[in-house]
């Protein structure tokens, strides 16, 4: 049988049950799976089809290059460019807030070890970003990693109390499937079988269960997400995430990103700000 909390126990003398260890993830990753690139070729073509002969850029980002073509375009500004390089095109572009501009930087983000407690606050930001998340009606979350909040799991009591929910929703969603999977024993497509199983069976399972997702964004959209979210007002796990991001795209393309500057809160987790908010 699934154990129960027993309810007439201190908090603290709550037994964990269940042979299965969970195993249970700290921090998130986030990996930068995919750059853009430039077709030089084609650049060299429309310059000479308008008459420029001798523009060069001195990034080597494909996206900040990118972002300088487009901006370029608007004025035809190719033949009388400012000094200082892309840094400084860019660094104008944030300071007058032509943010369409940064629309044309585009990134690939793969993030794991997240709860779907995140997600769900992640899918929110929808213009400029594209997703692609982890399907449990496909995979067997019989096997599952989970994501303890730093609070709870700093508290031996509220660590009890949390490993005692998981592992039984947890447990449920295992006796669930194989009940469901006999319920469904008629069916003659063993996948679907599986699907009805488990989309069903997933209804137990709690927030906190890891989850991966992949992620596409413009950059004037992952700014958006950034100061929203790496701010001392958004939720820690989503600020967290929002900080792994910026420490990649501040490496990645520092004309676009390398106007934040970084703090920390009490809590010892980070946050970042900018004088060119809402770009």
């Amino acid at each position: 049988m699934v154990s129960l909390i027993v309810r007439d126990k201190p908090p603290c003398m709550v037994n964990i049950y269940g042979a299965m260890a969970l195993k249970i993830i700290r921090e998130p990753r986030v990996y930068l799976v995919g750059r853009q690139i430039v077709d030089e070729g084609q650049v060299r073509e429309f310059l000479a089809d308008h008459e420029v002969d001798c523009w060069t850029t001195d990034t080597d980002v494909a996206g900040q290059k990118l972002c300088e073509i487009a901006g370029r375009v608007c004025y035809m500004s190719f033949a009388r460019p400012r000094p200082g390089g892309n840094q400084a095109y860019l660094g104008h572009i944030l300071e007058v807030g032509h943010g369409s501009v940064l629309e044309h930087a585009v990134f690939n983000l793969l993030i794991t070890g997240v709860s779907r407690s995140f997600t769900h606050e992640l899918v929110r930001h929808r213009a400029g970003f594209g997703y692609s998340q982890l399907s449990q009606r496909y995979v067997d979350e019989s096997v599952a990693d989970f994501v303890e909040p730093e609070c709870i799991a700093t508290d031996p009591c509220l660590d009890a109390i949390w490993r005692e929910a998981v592992q039984n929703c947890h447990q449920a969603y295992g006796l669930l499937v194989d009940r469901l999977m006999e319920k469904y024993a008629d069916l003659p497509d063993k996948t679907q079988r599986r699907k009805l199983a488990r989309q069903a069976a997933r209804s137990v399972l709690p927030n906190a269960i890891e989850t991966k997702i992949f992620v596409t964004a413009n950059a004037r959209a992952l700014r958006h997400f950034i100061e929203l979210r790496c701010s001392e007002h958004a939720e820690v796990e989503i600020r967290n995430v929002a900080a792994a991001m910026l420490d990649i795209l501040q490496k990645e393309a520092p004309g676009l990103f390398g106007d934040y500057r970084w703090g920390t809160l009490p809590d010892g987790t980070r946050v970042a700000e900018t004088t060119h908010r809402k770009v």
